[in-house]
């Protein structure tokens, strides 16, 4: 993206009402920000485009400079990532509705790697921040990105837990990414920007609105090939970081909890749906096939291999993460009609695939 488009880009996104949906509204129906920022007011009020929004973008691009705006950010070191970026993580490209553009300080280049989610109860148990901690330094010590929301309680723990291993760990805000919340996690904040990262689909300056945390969760999940569920009430933002987790095929692990403890319903009833119960952090090796380092330094975000059947390896070396044609992999890979379309179900079924329209396929 070139930086007149980025910084219309990012002008767009400070202005009230316009969030990732409009977002990407704007660039499917101008196929560029700097039309739309460009195009004369008769043509804005025709777009689809709501009165009070292109209100904000008649009146914004009078009184802002978008370069000076950009500018500004700079001095302040926050770097942006967008869609169509070489950095943009693979893994959260391909679910419903990415973040367009998020903000980020730190190390973007650790989201390549092997990412795995810890969330919970901000009410955390001592039992509770004690398995935060626990799994959050021995994922991160087997070589692991801890990923979690900077909260209190759970997400606290396994931060730290991964930052004692000398690991990395990753921290998505629900507020701007200049914005510590809560305020007592200067310290930690400091901690990952140093050693890992910390990213926001939110503008700079955001405030931590209670509408932001499920936007914020389906980010976490998304980044990542599981989540670990330590400790969540019957109603709690882990269970919906653990439902779009489901939604977007990731796997979901929990850590069982004493039957009289209102912290652990939600883990317990996790259990019962058919997470995977895990006591231990062999648990979730094992639910990859990984049984040490040398096996994760091995699986890139975008590549899933281990415990592949010949015919499933042959398949994943014919796809690029272009889409491909059925009859082409069918030329690529020698398989008959029903042999491609079972091994494709399957590789879809494990996260490694898109089926696209048209009979099209995508590694992710």
């Amino acid at each position: 993206m070139d930086i007149t488009e980025l910084a219309i880009l990012y002008f767009f996104h400070t202005l009230k009402g316009i969030g990732n949906k409009t977002l990407w509204i704007i660039k499917d129906e101008w196929g560029s920000f700097q039309n739309c920022f460009e195009a004369d007011s008769r043509s804005l009020y025709r777009s689809s485009l709501s009165v009070p929004i292109i209100d904000a973008i008649v009146d914004g691009r009078r009184r802002t400079n978008p370069s000076g705006l950009l500018e500004k950010l700079r001095d302040e070191d926050i770097k942006i990532c967008c869609v169509g970026d070489d950095d943009y993580p693979q893994l959260l490209g391909s679910i419903f509705d990415p973040p367009y553009i998020f903000y980020y300080h730190g190390n973007i280049e650790i989201l390549k790697d092997f990412c795995i989610a810890i969330v919970g109860s901000r009410a955390a148990s001592t039992y509770g921040k004690g398995q935060a901690r626990r799994f959050g330094n021995e994922l991160a010590n087997h070589g692991m990105v801890v990923v979690s929301g900077m909260a209190r309680g759970i997400d606290t723990e396994a931060h730290r837990g991964a930052l004692e291993a000398r690991g990395r760990t990753v921290a998505v805000l629900g507020s701007g990414v200049d914005v510590v919340y809560p305020p007592e996690s200067v310290k930690l904040y400091t901690s990952i920007c140093e050693s890992g990262l910390v990213l926001s689909e939110f503008p700079p300056h955001a405030h931590p609105e209670p509408g932001n945390f499920p936007v914020r969760n389906r980010t976490i999940s998304g980044l990542c090939r599981g989540v670990l569920v330590v400790e969540a009430q019957k109603k709690s933002g882990a269970l919906i970081t653990a439902d779009f987790a489901l939604e977007q095929g990731r796997e979901v692990f929990a850590v069982p909890g004493p039957i009289n403890s209102k912290n652990s319903v939600g883990t317990n009833f996790l259990i019962k749906q058919g997470a995977c119960l895990v006591s231990g952090i062999e648990d979730i090796l094992a639910e990859y096939g990984l049984n040490n380092q040398n096996d994760l330094r091995q699986v890139s975000q975008g590549e899933l291999l281990f415990g592949l059947e010949v015919e499933e390896l042959s398949v994943v070396e014919a796809l690029g993460h272009e889409a491909e044609h059925f009859d082409i992999l069918m030329g690529s890979t020698g398989l008959s009609t029903g042999a491609l379309s079972a091994v494709l179900l399957k590789l879809e079924l494990k996260g490694i695939i898109k089926a696209l329209p048209g009979n099209y396929y995508v590694k992710i």
